[in-house]
């Protein structure tokens, strides 16, 4: 290998360095690994508790069911295709993913089928407003786990963070991408129902009650501060 392919090789392999695993392994690394893909099977669990309550899945779980429903494609299949296409649109606008964006994407999509297939079938309504209760929570406590490791936004709040980098408030672009979400799933046959609103008004206070039970002192990427999904 000539000298000046050597020196391209050393900086390509210098690049990957700094943006795949200085900023992305922050220390206390062992806290922040368990932490993050503790919350993405947390996520996974809340995603497959509200699905399974039939009361109205989260805003894009909508849109995993109804893809479901018109393909047979399972919806944690559906949540990591439509996750790895979301990424794609990442680089127009110019948002870096770290390890918890891929993690994200594969993690929590195997663990809403894993949870779907192990939740038992219910009929009561009791029961399924419990799940409802208990898949919001969970979603609060993951969204705590996730966010405090520090390690990278999930795809879909990439695209949120990215329109409001150019020029929507963070607001307006997550209201219009979860509207739109909600309303495409809807079509296609995903539930939508009080579930889907009960989430949409309790997920932001309850996740700000678990943020700081799982911050992870230390240094932060810049996409810390960021819902994962």
């Amino acid at each position: 290998m000539s000298a000046p392919d050597r020196s391209s090789r050393e900086r390509a392999f210098s690049f990957v360095g700094r943006v795949m695993i200085t900023p992305v392994l922050p220390r206390p690394r062992l806290r922040r690994l368990v932490q993050l893909y503790v919350g993405l099977v947390l996520f996974g669990l809340s995603g497959a508790l509200l699905v399974h309550a039939e009361l109205g899945a989260m805003p894009w779980d909508v849109l995993h069911q109804g893809l479901s429903h018109q393909t047979g494609l399972s919806i944690g299949t559906w949540s990591v295709i439509v996750g790895f296409l979301l990424m794609l649109l990442w680089i127009p606008l110019r948002q870096r993913p770290g390890l918890g964006t891929v993690s994200n994407v594969i993690v929590v999509g195997m663990s809403v089928d894993l949870f779907l297939w192990l939740l038992p079938e219910t009929d009561s309504l009791v029961v399924r407003a419990f799940l409802l209760a208990l898949g919001v929570v969970t979603c609060a406590v993951a969204t705590g786990c996730y966010i405090g490791a520090g390690l990278g936004p999930g795809p879909r709040d990439g695209i949120m963070t990215g329109l409001a980098e150019r020029g929507l408030s963070v607001r307006l672009a997550r209201t219009l991408i979860e509207v739109t979400v909600v309303i495409s799933g809807f079509l296609l046959g995903g539930t939508v129902g009080v579930g889907t609103l009960v989430f949409a008004l309790s997920i932001g206070p309850l996740a700000q009650v678990f943020l700081p039970l799982f911050r992870v002192s230390g240094p932060f990427p810049e996409a810390a501060t960021r819902p994962a999904r």
